[in-house]
């Protein structure tokens, strides 16, 4: 099965918290689980959440993967004022064009903590 929801249309209308264009990405019954916070939404709370949280958002997908129904995608999404930075993982189970299920990870970006920064192991990704 080939997929051809659009992934940046739907990423474009989250960042810019456009409700309406958010709303046409999801199957009618679809649901939202954001697992860090053990949070499951509808698609009204999934909007309302993006929707009414403060700021003007900007981001780039880095990664996408498809196998199936099942899209991946990796984005980071940061304040247009880039006090602040994320990246996400979304699980996007996709039938008919429309998000039925996503599974989403947010994390914040910053440096590594102190604790493996005295390891001195690692080295910067970017």
């Amino acid at each position: 099965m080939v997929i051809s929801m659009d992934i940046q249309n739907f990423w474009d209308a989250v960042l810019r918290q456009d409700a309406a264009r958010i709303r046409t990405c999801f199957a009618e019954d679809a649901y939202v689980n954001w697992h860090c916070t053990n949070e499951r939404f509808t698609v009204e709370e999934y909007i309302r959440a993006n929707c009414e949280y403060p700021g003007e958002w900007d981001g780039v997908i880095e990664r996408t993967e498809t196998v199936g129904n099942l899209t991946v995608a990796v984005v980071n999404v940061y304040a247009k004022d880039r006090s602040v930075s994320f990246h996400v993982v979304s699980f996007m189970r996709i039938e008919e064009d429309r998000i039925c299920a996503l599974d989403e990870y947010w994390g914040d970006d910053g440096e590594a903590p102190q604790w493996r920064r005295e390891m001195n192991i690692g080295v910067s990704i970017r």
